[in-house]
């Protein structure tokens, strides 16, 4: 889902309080135990300088925890998948030296994040169990120390309180109608969903306890046409910035049916949803609202500034396909596209249309509306 992050300094910066961080997001109980999971190089899958900046930035996370009340947690080493959530390895090595059952050895711990190179968000929604005693999840994938000083130093409390408001505004929505800056339209179709708060907030009452870390989005996977006789109507022109060409995605019943445009970047994404069918289903609209993110050209922190949709898999936020809807493992993905505020893609507006309610619009000028209205009981 996520793509690389640019390297950054190893060390925290001074003003950044972890122990805090984590207090915040997870909640520590007495007696419970943590475990840091880390993808590795492997042959097919080479070392960059911005993934061993984050394997150092997990070993001084490991040391964190007892500021929070919890012992250090092992560490998980496991090979890298080479995709964004694709499924993962069966075994790893814990702290490097004894090989373990991923499953088995997640289930045995309560908090679980995942420092990783590949997004690991889907795969891991198989281990999470809500409640006290439970395993709670944060994924982060990309993550990287210079986003101490930015999304991870935010106010998670006041983050989970937006978020929530915008999940319920999606959950009661039937549509979301997005005007982009070239002037294209498309309409997501959010009948039959629900709407998802990931607030920052892991903690042992959340309902699934399962985040990307740095958090403040809210989302929902868009209406795929599963029900007999009741197509998805979510369709339009999506457009697309690839090598500063705008390309556009023809859409029809939730899935991309055409790419429109010229040269080497529309051959690329003509041949990426080729790979497999399922990579041409619209899988998310998602809502970023950490007001600290900023746009990095990292997916796990620009999606935190604004309006982003996906495509592929979406079993994870709700949706129907999950891996057995891909005919070739080796394509499975979640793949993000994101419309910062002031990008040179930008969404204009978006309005919420709702069955009963008079519209309402979240996004204005580029920018999220900071207090809009709920619609009326």
């Amino acid at each position: 889902m996520e793509k690389n992050s640019p390297s950054g300094q190893a060390s925290p910066p001074s003003d950044f309080n972890l122990p805090r961080l984590l207090r915040e997001v997870f909640d520590p109980r007495p007696g419970e135990s943590a475990l840091i999971m880390v993808d590795v190089p492997r042959d097919g899958v080479p070392d960059n300088p911005a993934w061993r900046s984050r394997r150092r930035m997990a070993r001084e996370w490991r040391n964190a925890f007892p500021g929070c009340g919890l012992p250090p947690p092992p560490i998980l080493l496991f090979p890298a998948t080479g995709a964004h959530n694709a499924p993962l390895p069966a075994t790893g090595l814990l702290d490097g030296k004894e090989e373990r059952s991923i499953a088995e050895t997640v289930a045995a711990f309560n908090i679980v994040l995942a420092m990783t190179e590949f997004s690991a968000t889907a795969p891991l929604s198989a281990f999470v169990r809500p409640g006290p005693g439970g395993c709670r999840i944060a994924s982060m994938p990309g993550v990287s120390p210079a986003m101490q000083h930015t999304a991870l130093a935010a106010d998670y409390r006041r983050i989970a309180r937006v978020a929530d408001r915008l999940a319920r505004l999606l959950n009661d929505a039937e549509s979301a109608r997005a005007v982009f800056s070239t002037g294209d339209v498309f309409v997501f179709d959010l009948r039959h969903r629900r709407g998802h708060a990931d607030g920052g907030r892991c903690t042992p009452d959340t309902d699934f306890p399962l985040i990307n870390l740095p958090g403040g989005e809210a989302y929902i996977a868009p209406y795929e046409g599963e029900r007999p006789s009741d197509p998805s109507r979510t369709a339009g022109i999506l457009p697309v910035l690839r090598e500063g060409r705008i390309l556009r995605l023809e859409v029809s019943a939730n899935r991309v049916r055409a790419v429109h445009g010229d040269g080497a970047p529309a051959r690329e994404l003509q041949r990426f949803f080729a790979c497999d069918p399922a990579r041409r289903n619209i899988a998310e609209l998602g809502l970023g609202c950490n007001e600290k993110a900023v746009v990095s050209g990292n997916i796990i922190e620009d999606e935190k500034t604004g309006f982003h949709w996906a495509c592929g898999r979406s079993d994870h936020l709700g949706g129907t396909v999950g891996p057995a809807g891909f005919t070739n493992r080796e394509c499975i993905v979640h793949q993000d596209e994101v419309y910062p505020p002031g990008g040179k893609l930008t969404v204009q507006s978006l309005v919420l249309s709702f069955p009963q309610n008079p519209s309402l619009e979240l996004i204005r000028n580029g920018t999220l509306i900071s207090d809009p209205s709920s619609p009326p009981e």
